[in-house]
């Protein structure tokens, strides 16, 4: 047993004392970003690290040091009885960094706009309840007028761009009327300023990550056809099915087109299942790789991702079925998606407005997040385009399937259903 210390030095120490004594394999306990400098440098001599979370190891018997929770990682892990956390490949993570560095910037960005609604309150100017967005076309321009010395509410809205129709004139003429005081002026100047900062560096960010999707492996290749479900994701085309249209990028997605890399990594183009772009793509694979052979199948990885109910049962009576309470990025955004497609005329919009009014809010999310990850999985290890299912045939497959239901039900009650015909 040895002991070192965490400087770089002594981790490159540590490893070649590890390599001396021919060892193949690492255990190790997850502690956040303090541990991926010696996850790094152990990858990168060839040995196989197990990152065991912390959650597993917390009923250690006996006395609780950091000695002895090494001497029970190496007991259990000689035993075989530990699994590893999901950690992706070496370029993924890089194009992880990326992306979260990206999330914080554009959170940045929401911050200042913020700031510039609360220096415009204070000053009495209602530009941010007579646009859209304060941070639009129209009303950025208002700012910079302003912040150059306009004062004039006429002059103002002759800034005002075509496409705005929040308003009329003349309300947004009353709107700019109010008390230029020069403290809060000088905070509008400033969160401007940070906001037109914030900006650069997303789209300085934006230039780095698509050098980084130029470098990371393709997905690997497809499982063959004998391999694959019997159930496929969607149900063949119909005759003259016309193609999803391409939408321009708008709000915080790059305006980089990402459609042509992102496909060549993934294999196949997931900006064509319903509610993903380029931008939720991008995370998706920021955060989970291309490699689906990491899960034994779709379910494994819903269960992974906290996306399924829950089997804590004990003498055979259920405890809890209740969700895992499972912090995963790629998660929050499908459910995040949720409600969006739960407004759309598609499938998923039906699946997700059934699931509303049979669970309630929170579960319909839940369930059609556990949809489109089913969907990624299959896309992803099978590398098969995504075809739209037809609303029309999906709500009357329910149909059928509910009529079956209700004849087993009554058969089961020693009742007979007969379908009355339509009257000619």
């Amino acid at each position: 047993m040895r002991q070192y210390r965490a400087f770089t030095g002594q981790l490159d120490q540590l490893v070649e004392w590890l390599q001396a004594c021919g060892v193949q394999t690492v255990a190790m306990e997850s502690t956040g970003v303090y541990g991926i400098p010696l996850y790094q440098k152990l990858e990168r001599a060839g040995l196989e690290v197990v990152l065991v979370n912390a959650r597993h190891l917390k009923r250690v018997p006996g006395r609780k040091t950091d000695v002895l929770d090494c001497q029970w990682l190496q007991q259990m892990h000689s035993y075989g009885l530990l699994s590893g956390s999901f950690r992706p490949a070496d370029d993924i993570c890089v194009l992880r960094t990326y992306l979260r560095h990206r999330s914080n910037l554009v959170a940045g960005c929401s911050q200042q706009v913020q700031h510039m609604q609360r220096a415009l309150d204070q000053m009495n100017l209602h530009l941010h309840h007579v646009v859209s967005d304060l941070d639009g076309d129209t009303g950025l321009a208002i700012l910079d007028a302003i912040l150059g010395g306009e004062r004039d509410p006429k002059e103002l809205v002759q800034l005002r761009d075509v496409r705005c129709r929040k308003s009329t004139v003349a309300e947004m003429e009353a709107a700019l009327k109010g008390d230029w005081r020069e403290e809060h002026l000088f905070v509008l100047k400033q969160a401007r300023e940070g906001y037109r900062a914030l900006q650069g560096q997303i789209v300085e960010c934006d230039g780095a990550i698509e050098k980084v999707l130029e470098r990371v492996a393709v997905n690997p290749a497809a499982v063959p056809e004998a391999q694959r479900p019997k159930n496929p994701v969607a149900a063949p085309p119909e005759a003259g099915a016309k193609e999803k249209r391409r939408k321009r990028s708008r709000g915080n997605a790059p305006q980089q087109d990402l459609t042509t890399p992102l496909q060549r990594i993934c294999g196949v183009d997931l900006t064509r299942v319903v509610g993903l772009n380029v931008l939720s793509v991008l995370m998706i694979i920021s955060e989970i790789g291309v490699d689906m052979s990491r899960w034994p199948n779709a379910k494994a990885f819903c269960a992974w991702l906290g996306l399924c109910p829950g089997n804590k049962i004990s003498g055979g009576k259920v405890l809890s079925s209740r969700t895992a309470r499972v912090v995963n990025r790629v998660a929050i955004l499908l459910r995040t998606l949720a409600p969006t497609l739960g407004r759309t005329d598609t499938w998923l919009g039906v699946f997700h407005r059934r699931m509303k009014a049979r669970l309630g809010p929170a579960a319909a999310n839940t369930a059609t997040a556990h949809k489109l990850a089913t969907i990624l999985y299959h896309l992803l290890k099978y590398k098969e385009e995504y075809i739209d299912v037809d609303r029309v045939v999906y709500e009357e497959k329910f149909r059928r399937y509910r009529l079956s239901r209700l004849r087993k039900q009554a058969a089961e009650l020693g009742y007979e259903m007969v379908e009355l015909k339509e009257a000619a």
